[in-house]
């Protein structure tokens, strides 16, 4: 192989061909490097808001010309508790009544108050463990050190087990860092998650809407034929994929409902290339159950009209 042309630490670069191997992560690191800002091209969307530097100004302006600014701002900080009851055929006796608790995309470097109003809104809930569908980081790139702050505060009120995917504005080089939080980073893997005498298998993909990084077939290589599976991916934009492997739950985020929605909560945008059925809640497609969290953070600007933030409980249940 030729030298990496990766500008990044060569100690850094090793953790991560040393945790990845060496195609994914140099995959990764090339794209990060490439693409990481671009506002035209590259994912599965032509254009990408969250990476045009005028678009946070602008729609700050119109809010305020709107009268709507306040507003949003608070109700950006307003984190609602959901719950979500899941039958599951073949569901291990064990297993019944396992509760998941989801939170996604809390982009934690957004606001510098934002991660204490999560914190709020989760550090007494009960669950069996913890899964965070990415997106960490508010901006799509430049430093990651202001989310991985927030994150270890997070962290130190979660409950253990913690799995994580990453979204499209983490870098890999996060992954470090997240680890070291004791938080297990599912990256095309998957692991088996014990209760009693029964299982689930956990299933975890590397960004599949900006990066492209995922690759299900590596993912699912481990989980037998019939097992319970539960894939967490960013974006629910491989949803076809993900039903026709016979994953009986995906878990996922990315589209934040919209964020700014019509009274009624209809999105003006869905930043996904998904049914709008899909874009927020529970779903179903082809058998497979699926839930899309509107987020618990924002993107671009710290508002949220008509489509609060959430955490939730997923429960699952013998069908």
């Amino acid at each position: 192989m030729p030298d990496s042309p990766f500008s990044i630490d060569p100690a850094l670069e090793e953790k991560l061909i040393h945790r990845l191997g060496r195609a994914h992560a140099r995959q990764r690191l090339g794209l990060e490097q490439d693409y990481e800002a671009r506002v035209f091209g590259q994912g599965r969307n032509f254009f990408h808001l969250e990476n045009w530097s005028s678009a946070p100004g602008l729609i700050r302006q119109l809010l305020r010309l709107s009268l709507l600014y306040g507003r949003g701002r608070r109700n950006a900080r307003r984190i609602r508790l959901r719950h979500n009851r899941i039958p599951v055929t073949g569901l291990p006796a064990a297993c019944d009544g396992l509760r998941i608790l989801q939170i996604s995309d809390p982009h934690l470097d957004m606001a510098e108050d934002m991660p204490p109003v999560l914190i709020e809104a989760v550090r007494e809930l009960e669950y069996d463990l913890c899964v965070l569908t990415g997106d960490f980081r508010a901006r799509t790139h430049g430093p990651c050190e202001g989310a991985l702050e927030g994150l270890a505060r997070l962290r130190a009120h979660l409950a253990s087990p913690v799995y994580a995917i990453l979204g499209n504005h983490d870098s890999v080089r996060m992954v470090p860092g997240i680890e070291a939080l004791d938080i297990r980073l599912l990256l095309n893997e998957s692991l088996r998650f014990e209760r009693g005498n029964g299982g689930i298998h956990l299933v975890g993909i590397d960004d599949p809407h900006y990066y492209r990084a995922d690759n299900l077939e590596k993912a699912v290589a481990g989980v037998p034929e019939g097992a319970v599976s539960i894939l967490l991916a960013h974006s629910p934009e491989i949803y076809r994929h993900a039903s026709y492997l016979g994953f009986d739950l995906m878990l996922c985020g990315h589209t934040h409902g919209g964020q700014i929605c019509l009274p009624g909560g209809r999105p003006l945008l869905c930043n996904a290339r998904a049914p709008r059925a899909l874009c927020r809640g529970a779903w179903r497609y082809n058998g497979m159950q699926g839930y899309t969290s509107v987020g618990s953070g924002a993107c671009v600007v710290d508002v949220r009209l008509n489509c609060p933030p959430e955490v939730t409980v997923h429960t699952l249940t013998r069908a």
